[in-house]
């Protein structure tokens, strides 16, 4: 896979905004990309050295709209850590 199918996109939560003063950052990525996929999009996209990745699968959650019953989409999460004073320019508000 390339990098750009791997990192579909970065997660702005607030949880995830309060991790980036630890170089955390958080991305949805493909439900089959590995952490060693993930490290290395992570590093040709944005130019840094990661340290670490850890990934989480997202289950699907119940939701009630009115008379009708459905439920979220699945997906895969992917925190990652770089070095010391390394930071993504391009994700930084």
């Amino acid at each position: 896979m390339h990098p750009e199918q791997i990192i579909l996109e970065p997660i702005i939560s607030e949880k995830a905004v309060g991790e980036r003063a630890l170089s955390k950052y958080v991305f949805r990525v493909h439900p089959r990309a590995t952490k060693i996929a993930v490290a290395q999009a992570v590093r040709q996209l944005f130019k840094v050295r990661v340290k670490a990745v850890n990934t989480v699968n997202v289950k699907p959650k119940r939701r009630i709209m009115g008379r009708s019953i459905g439920r979220t989409a699945n997906a895969k999460k992917a925190y990652v850590t770089l070095e010391a004073g390394q930071k993504i320019e391009e994700l930084e508000l």
